[in-house]
């Protein structure tokens, strides 16, 4: 069986992940029907709430009450769901878009994203290595998670950074509590009205896409606001998440200089082997590309958007279930610490950039 074989044969859950599945299928389902009644009860005047954030909320309640005791035999499913169909969330989510919605988007989102993952990975670097004392693999993978899409590339960078296990533990975590708050926190601030005098609701929506960690996150954020500003968040984060490879390779480039093997320097495609490639972000824009040129049935388009909304609420729901509060004691306090000067950084820093990229 070859690599692209694999890889699709992975999105297709097997027996041992039924019963954690079928937990977080229930309790996604639960969320999506408690999000309509609350807003059918409070006729719509509920502000900040989704089905998205109920789902991350009661998953992280569970998560750290009862999940535990249950986790090993529903570890499995709920790690199929907050990977892979996370994956599947994203790629359908191009059914909620169209070409003209991204080039709405166009330069300002690009400009953002791309002042944002290079000035956060390199203040991030040199506060880690040169004023807190982290030692450097911890410092790059928290820079790689906070520059451009949380764990996912914590995980992406650690083949190419070579840290050890402990090390990947406490920048995951570091990058799911702040991006945690930050999915909740930039809602509220939005909602007291603080950010509209800096940012209309187009810029609101780059903004959140250019400076929250997470995919996950980033959809919860925009959407919580509405819907447009988070089509426009998920768009500039999916431009965010495609800078992940060069970002790699640039990464697999510096690290490997001078580097050698029997008395040779590694060579370029050695480098580029070690890059992991974000395809389901390739997909999107494909998937975007289809939704735009061909016709489509509005009953199909409708299903695809339900099917996309059960799919997000339950990696939601799973992402919930495993941010255990432990996870701030895990990231030890200079991590902690480096992980919240970017957290501001992000906030402030990012905001900054996106107002000064108005004004071109």
């Amino acid at each position: 069986m070859n690599t692209f074989t694999q890889s699709v044969a992975s999105y297709f859950p097997r027996g041992h992940h039924l019963a954690g599945l079928t937990v977080v299928l229930i309790g996604s389902l639960f969320c999506l029907w408690l999000n309509s009644s609350l807003d059918n009860w409070s006729n719509g005047r509920l502000i900040g709430l989704s089905s998205l954030t109920l789902a991350i909320l009661l998953g992280m309640i569970l998560g750290n009450t009862v999940y535990p005791s249950v986790a090993e035999r529903l570890a499995l499913g709920v790690g199929f769901a907050k990977g892979q169909i996370l994956r599947l969330a994203i790629m359908f989510y191009g059914f909620k878009l169209t070409l003209t919605q991204v080039s709405s988007v166009g330069l300002p989102a690009v400009m953002s994203d791309a002042l944002v993952l290079t000035s956060t990975f390199l203040l991030t670097y040199w506060i880690g290595t040169k004023l807190l004392k982290v030692d450097k693999q911890t410092t790059l993978l928290i820079g790689s998670g906070a520059s451009i899409c949380g764990a996912a590339a914590v995980i992406a960078a650690d083949p190419i950074v070579k840290a050890e296990a402990h090390k990947v533990t406490i920048a995951v975590a570091t990058v799911v509590v702040f991006g945690t708050i930050a999915m909740l926190l930039y809602p509220f601030l939005y909602h007291l009205g603080w950010l509209q005098p800096w940012l209309s609701v187009e810029q609101y929506g780059i903004y959140t896409g250019a400076t929250i960690h997470e995919v996950a996150q980033v959809v919860v954020a925009g959407n919580t606001v509405s819907p447009e500003v988070g089509d426009t968040a998920v768009v500039t984060k999916m431009i965010r998440v495609m800078m992940l490879a060069p970002f790699l390779l640039v990464l697999s480039f510096a690290l490997t200089k001078g580097n050698s093997k029997n008395g040779q320097t590694a060579s370029v495609m050695s480098r580029i082997k070690e890059v992991k490639v974000p395809w389901f972000a390739f997909i999107f824009i494909l998937i975007v590309l289809l939704h735009t040129w061909l016709n489509m049935s509005e009953s199909f388009e409708h299903n695809m958007v339900l099917f996309d909304d059960i799919l997000l609420t339950m990696a939601m729901f799973a992402l919930g279930l495993t941010t255990h509060l432990s996870a701030i004691k895990q990231a030890g306090v200079k991590p902690l610490i480096l992980g919240a000067i970017m957290f501001i950084w992000l906030i402030v820093g990012g905001g900054l950039i996106n107002i000064g990229i108005s004004f071109l």
